[in-house]
């Protein structure tokens, strides 16, 4: 929802806007080139400034030439232009690409903004020259930025990846909504159709979601869709509509991120779940399965990729949305107790 408002934001001010989303493969590149394309086609189509955005679109076919998976080139009738994008150092290049869409954009009394969901994904490389394009086009004041959203981790792999990433960025973290605005969420629009939701109903939904913005928004729809009515929602209608809703979040949300798990790490995230809430320490997921925290590493590691957890601070690890462990309960029995651990909770002989 945000990256919308800025989407919003940005065409108020007159800002061509294109969207992106980061798959677990974490290839940006070829995206990011089809994105500046579909911008600048749009700005010669509006501005008509012909020879000038053909430039432009040289540079990007070169790029994508030197940069883009196999088979991957802009489906464009323009000769690639060589030299400023394509030297093959992917950070520089990068960079490049930024000054030539922000100067044909200033140029021409506009913007670009980009929105990327799921930017946790980005591999480091990606990430590190997406950041250099960035800090070149600002110290050139060219209007052409980024707007981005992922895990919380995000911060410090960026800080990772290029050390003055924290200064050039905001980094706001989007957490579960206090009561009164999971409340007024719900209420606000009901009351535009003339419905109103009774006091226990809405702390039931509250407490349930934990106020965590998408929770609320699903389970308000099942709610509102369970609901007798014709203009009043209570208790009652939230008791029935919650197996609905859970149902569809294990359903939809839960179970097609779980499933592309391995044994393993299903055990790690089951254990999580045991121990929640959260931060947990690693070492204590480790010792509950009878490993070392060494040896499990590589599912802690995958998990992180996956975005199923992240890393809140040096050896500790969390679920990155609410109730999934929860959903885990459900899915999963226990994992069985080590046999180090369920010797010592036997009796004396």
């Amino acid at each position: 929802m945000l990256l919308n408002e800025f989407e919003l934001i940005a065409g108020g001010r007159g800002f061509f806007h294109e969207h992106l989303e980061v798959n677990e493969d974490g290839v940006l590149a070829a995206g990011l080139v089809a994105a500046f394309r579909r911008a600048l086609l749009a700005m010669d189509a509006k501005r008509r400034i012909g020879e000038r955005v053909r430039l432009a679109l040289g540079i990007l076919k070169a790029f994508s030439l030197r940069f883009g998976p196999a088979g991957f080139e802009l489906s464009i009738d323009v000769d690639p232009v060589p030299g400023p994008a394509d030297s093959g150092d992917l950070a520089m290049d990068l960079a490049a690409l930024f000054v030539e869409i922000g100067e044909v954009a200033r140029d021409y009394d506009s913007g670009v903004l980009v929105t990327i969901d799921e930017l946790h994904f980005v591999d480091r490389p990606t990430l590190t020259a997406l950041i250099v394009g960035l800090h070149r086009a600002a110290q050139l004041r060219l209007p052409i930025t980024i707007a981005g959203a992922g895990l919380p981790s995000l911060a410090a792999v960026a800080g990772e990846a290029k050390t003055y990433a924290e200064r050039m960025f905001m980094f706001s973290r989007v957490e579960s909504l206090p009561p009164d605005l999971a409340m007024e969420a719900l209420t606000t629009p009901a009351t535009d159709e003339g419905v109103r939701w009774d006091k226990g109903a809405l702390r039931r939904i509250v407490d349930v979601t934990r106020g965590y913005p998408f929770f609320v928004q699903a389970f308000g729809k099942v709610v509102w869709d369970v609901a007798e009515g014709p203009t009043r929602i209570t208790l009652d209608d939230v008791e029935r509509s919650l197996p609905v809703a859970i149902a569809e979040l294990d359903d939809g949300f839960y179970r097609a991120r779980a499933e592309r798990t391995n044994d393993t790490e299903r055990a790690y995230l089951r254990v999580m779940a045991e121990l929640e809430p959260g931060p947990i320490k690693s070492a204590e997921v480790a010792a509950r399965l009878g490993r070392t925290t060494n040896a499990l590493a590589p599912a802690r590691d995958q998990l992180i990729k996956r975005a199923l957890c992240y890393s809140p601070r040096l050896g500790e690890i969390d679920f990155t949305v609410p109730l999934f462990g929860d959903f885990m309960k459900r899915w999963l029995p226990p994992p069985p107790v080590p046999p180090s651990k369920a010797s010592s909770t036997k009796g004396p002989r």
